[in-house]
C-alpha cells in the first residue's frame, strides 16, 4: 500500500474530484432551477462522499484499512447511481445529464472495484508468499 501525496497521478483521486465538483454543481442546480432540495441533498452527500472517502485511504491505517475506505466509497458510488437514476426518471434532469454523470460514476465503480481487487490479489501474494 503506497500513499499518494501527487494527487494528480492518481485516477482515481482525480476522477472522484471531478465527478465530486459536477454533483456540486448539479446540486445547485437542482435546488436553485428545479427547486428540488430532497433528492438533490442525497445525491450531494452521496456523490461527494466518494471522493472524500478515496482521500481518506491514502493514510489507512493498514492494507484492510485501505480496502475498508474504498469498499465505503463504492457503496457511495453505487447509491449515487441510484439517485441519479430516480433523478432522471422523476423528470429532474434530462437524458443528456444523466447519461453524461451516470457515465462518470460507472467509471468510478470501475476503478474502485480494480483497487479494491488489485489490493486484495496482492495480499493473497504477499500471504503465499510467507
Amino acid at each position: 500500500m503506497k500513499n499518494s501525496r501527487n494527487r494528480r497521478d492518481s485516477l482515481l483521486h482525480a476522477k472522484s474530484y471531478a465527478f465530486a465538483l459536477r454533483i456540486v454543481r448539479m446540486a445547485r442546480f437542482l435546488r436553485e432551477e428545479q427547486q428540488e432540495f430532497i433528492l438533490s441533498k442525497q445525491v450531494l452527500r452521496s456523490g461527494t462522499a466518494i471522493g472524500a472517502l478515496v482521500r481518506e485511504s491514502e493514510f489507512a491505517q493498514s492494507p484492510a484499512d485501505f480496502i475498508n475506505k474504498l469498499s465505503v466509497a463504492l457503496k457511495e458510488a453505487n447509491e449515487t447511481d441510484y439517485w441519479l437514476c430516480l433523478l432522471k426518471d422523476s423528470g429532474c434532469i434530462d437524458a443528456q445529464s444523466f447519461d453524461s454523470m451516470e457515465t462518470a460514476c460507472g467509471e468510478l465503480i470501475a476503478l474502485l472495484i480494480a483497487s479494491i481487487k488489485t489490493v486484495k490479489n496482492n495480499l493473497n501474494r504477499n500471504d503465499d508468499s510467507h
